[in-house]
């Protein structure tokens, strides 16, 4: 047993307090074509989960305190169902399988299952839980899935060469790195303490909700209900965007964070934005191939005080983006202890509108 890394932790302790729920599942659909061998795939699905420890991790509880338990490598972690359905049909039920329900105690954090429309037709379901994957494990999950695939359709197993770590490595190596010594004198800590002490002096006072125009008041409890509204932008106001960024050594990033602080200010938030952003947290490159969760979450303070025009604010926003991606190794749970802010179910501490910038 291993305790947990502080974003598991995190979600660990909704689940325990909001119940199973599918708000943090990752899925990933994949239609394929062509002729396709299920026991082949099955047998790839388990030989994934065999070489990534953290899609065989159960979470279990001891006197209040959780710990991740890596299960023993078995032919049936991981099962593969097959429905057939017709074409539009298929919609529906990827929904549903996106909504599988993981009991984190218990079951494996991957779900697959496999929607066959014709005998060469089929769309793979795979939901991954957010405590053993984030956005960037889905390239490696995807390609060793693949090979593996490939190697068992020849009735071998697949000749990967070893991962240099597994995700408990990392959960490890997290909480050393944070108890590293920095400094000397007056100014010597730990590295989490220097950042704590960052983060309290960078957002002290700050506003704990934006006040905007809504057309409904904020429910007491989050729904996790939401809606999506695509955009075109086109590739002329792209350069123009990244040119204005260039102007001033900034990346397009920063222009958007800028571009949506001056929104939601002319919307009536003030001047003072605070915007919600993560890193993807893989600072070492033995974590490049792993499936994990380590991304972690930043609060951008943008300060649209002093009627700046939209260069000065950009320049001041890459200025304190730069300072504060510096900052980004403890947890914001633990940003959030320090600065210890009125908690709400209704709404989300430390800010309520995020940016990502894929």
């Amino acid at each position: 047993m291993y305790p947990l890394s502080f974003a598991q932790r995190r979600l660990w302790f909704l689940s325990r307090l909001e119940g199973p729920s599918a708000t943090y599942n990752v899925p990933v659909v994949t239609r394929l074509n062509g002729p396709l061998d299920t026991t082949a795939l099955r047998e790839a699905l388990n030989d994934v989960v065999g070489r990534h420890e953290a899609l065989r991790t159960v979470f279990t509880e001891h006197d209040g305190e959780p710990s991740q338990t890596v299960l023993d490598p078995t032919a049936d972690l991981v099962g593969l169902g097959v429905t057939d359905c017709a074409t539009d049909e298929v919609e529906a039920l990827v929904g549903e399988h996106a909504g599988h329900l993981f009991d984190l105690g218990t079951d494996v954090p991957l779900h697959a299952h496999l929607l066959r429309t014709a005998p060469d037709q089929h769309v793979l379901v795979l939901v991954v839980h957010h405590i053993a994957g984030d956005g960037q494990s889905m390239g490696p999950l995807s390609r060793d899935l693949g090979q593996a695939y490939q190697a068992r359709l020849q009735g071998q197993a697949p000749g990967w060469d070893p991962l240099p770590v597994q995700y408990v490595d990392y959960t490890l190596w997290q909480r050393e790195l944070l108890d590293q010594p920095q400094g000397q004198g007056e100014d010597a800590g730990t590295l989490a303490e220097q950042e704590l002490h960052y983060w309290r002096t960078r957002l002290q006072d700050l506003p704990e909700e934006l006040v905007l125009p809504t057309d409904r008041p904020r429910p007491q409890v989050s729904s996790y209900r939401g809606g999506r509204v695509s955009l075109t932008v086109g590739a002329q106001v792209f350069e123009r965007l990244r040119d204005v960024a260039r102007s001033v050594g900034a990346t397009p990033f920063m222009a958007v964070q800028a571009a949506v602080a001056v929104l939601l200010s002319r919307l009536g938030a003030g001047d003072d934005i605070p915007l919600g952003t993560v890193v993807a947290g893989r600072d070492d490159q033995a974590l490049d191939d792993l499936v994990g969760f380590f991304v972690n979450t930043l609060v951008l303070r943008t300060d649209l005080s002093g009627n700046p025009t939209f260069t000065e604010l950009l320049a001041r926003v890459r200025q304190q983006d730069l300072e504060d991606f510096d900052h980004t190794h403890v947890p914001f749970e633990q940003v959030v202890e320090a600065l210890s802010p009125t908690r709400s179910l209704a709404r989300h501490p430390l800010f309520q509108t995020s940016i990502g910038w894929e």
